[in-house]
């Protein structure tokens, strides 16, 4: 595709092509959060690139990093880890191979590294990318965690051990029965919108509420949704496994 781009993310340039459509800094405290955690990590290999189009802008991101730094609950060290990747802010620019694109500059950078692969945690829906992209590049699905997420692995030794989920993932929320727990990172920008007005309704609600800030990859990789950098366990049980707004938080409370 012609008028295409391909631009490596940092503190200095983040608002010249923004995060996950967040550009002002002045403005978004996401994204003001999310500097704050690249410049934290990208000494240990973090990467984020955008694709910018000519006429057309930044239309999709990928970020990666070192297994051992990833924030999911997975155990991944050897192998380079996918935490997002999307296109297409504008319909127009979907399916004309630009994830593919942004997918194959991560696989270089792990060969480069002489890393053992890229593993990627998927989900049908909103906030994470469905796995038919990876499939399709070769990767193979070596785990499952409930209700619906897969890990998927592209292996470039075959005899290097499959990326996996954490042990005992689905017995965590039980560890977290009193009341109402957010656990939340700045990995993902969509993480600080709504969270003050959940904990301001819990109050109300007189239901005992805490957040917990995640803020080095280990607390993430305990996590008890598989989505790792945000969730919301009331009296030991999931209730949203990734960013939700208030009106979906307060629909899901009325129903309990």
């Amino acid at each position: 595709m012609d008028g295409v781009e391909i631009v490596a993310l940092n503190p200095d340039n983040i608002g010249s092509y923004g995060v996950c459509g967040y550009k002002d800094i002045k403005k978004h405290a996401e994204l003001q959060r999310k500097i704050q955690w690249m410049q934290t990590f990208q000494p240990k290999g973090l990467t984020i690139k955008v694709v910018d189009v000519v006429d057309g802008g930044t239309q999709g991101m990928i970020e990666y990093i070192p297994g051992e730094y990833a924030h999911r609950p997975v155990s991944a060290e050897g192998y380079m880890f996918i935490h997002c990747l999307f296109v297409g802010f504008k319909k127009e620019y979907k399916g004309k191979g630009l994830a593919t694109m942004l997918l194959n500059e991560c696989v270089r950078d792990a060969r480069e590294q002489g890393l053992s692969g890229v593993a990627v945690v998927t989900r049908k829906g909103s906030f994470m990318a469905d796995n038919p992209l990876f499939l399709k590049n070769g990767f193979h699905v070596v785990d499952r965690a409930a209700p619906d997420f897969e890990l998927s692995v592209l292996k470039f030794e075959t005899d290097k051990p499959n990326p996996a989920f954490n042990p005992a993932l689905e017995n965590r929320p039980a560890a977290y029965s009193d009341g109402l727990t957010i656990f939340r990172s700045a990995q993902c920008p969509y993480s600080v919108k709504n969270v003050d007005a959940i904990l301001a309704s819990a109050e109300k609600m007189h239901i005992p509420a805490r957040l917990i800030e995640i803020e080095d990859a280990q607390t993430a990789q305990q996590v008890p949704s598989p989505f790792g950098t945000f969730c919301i366990v009331y009296r030991g049980k999931i209730i949203a496994y990734h960013p939700i707004s208030h009106t979906r938080f307060m629909n899901i409370m009325q129903k309990m």
